[in-house]
């Protein structure tokens, strides 16, 4: 009697021990869980771009300082030029050679106004590159966190059931002999699903739903512990 006792006590933990890995697969499997890694590496990958743009940004803005600078002295030393051939004073020859200079630098001022504008151009183009990937940085992080909660909230809820089974199975582990223990635990370990099964008058194996015959019936009730001829799931009668 008290080896049905213990079979059936085996029975009731595996019930306990099936709600608890549903629970633990649910806990790794919730919908948010995908989204969540999702929106993670859309986060990194939009990091790396926004922190690229800034550093780009802050190339093209160190270029423009440099340019506009170097425009500056240009237009100084035009102006200087010309202000030294409008003066008067010069040999023929003398005047001559400072009209070229000064047309030369009037080109080079021409040319650098060019490359400052179209450094300002990029910069504001990269400008609003950056603000449009911080802005969705922004959007992708809340959504993060807002995820990031609702699995914590989950998880939590979830890992409450898990303490109630827990606490339910350290009840009945004490009820079970330490060698049919042993062996369930064995079984767990290399089967999935059901490794105990009550055997019904039909002869229906509770754990692979397979009808043994009279004759395999009584054999399996014959071993100890009884065992499934067919899943090798043990049996209780």
């Amino acid at each position: 009697m008290e080896e049905l006792r213990s079979l059936a006590d085996l029975l009731d933990l595996q019930a306990v021990d099936l709600q608890i890995d549903h629970l633990l697969d649910e806990r790794q499997s919730l919908p948010e869980l995908d989204e969540y890694r999702r929106a993670h590496r859309e986060a990194e990958t939009l990091t790396v771009e926004l922190v690229s743009a800034q550093e780009e940004l802050r190339e093209l803005a160190l270029s423009l300082d440099r340019n506009s600078g170097e425009l500056t002295i240009t237009e100084e030393k035009v102006a200087q030029e010309e202000n030294r051939l409008y003066a008067g004073g010069l040999s023929a020859r003398d005047s001559d050679y400072l009209r070229r200079e000064v047309e030369m630098l009037r080109r080079k001022v021409s040319d650098m106004e060019d490359q400052v504008l179209a450094i300002m151009e990029a910069r504001e183009k990269q400008e609003r590159l950056a603000e449009d990937l911080a802005d969705r940085l922004g959007t992708v992080t809340m959504g993060e966190q807002r995820l990031e909660s609702a699995i914590s909230d989950a998880w939590r809820k979830i890992d409450t059931e898990v303490a109630v089974k827990e606490e339910r199975k350290a009840t009945i582990v004490p009820l079970i002999d330490e060698d049919l223990l042993e062996l369930y635990e064995e079984l767990r370990t290399s089967k999935e699903g059901a490794v105990v099964g009550r055997l019904g008058e039909d002869g229906v194996c509770g754990a692979c739903h397979l009808k043994l015959s009279a004759a395999e019936a009584s054999q399996a009730k014959k071993q100890d512990p009884p065992r499934c001829m067919y899943c090798r799931a043990i049996l209780v009668p």
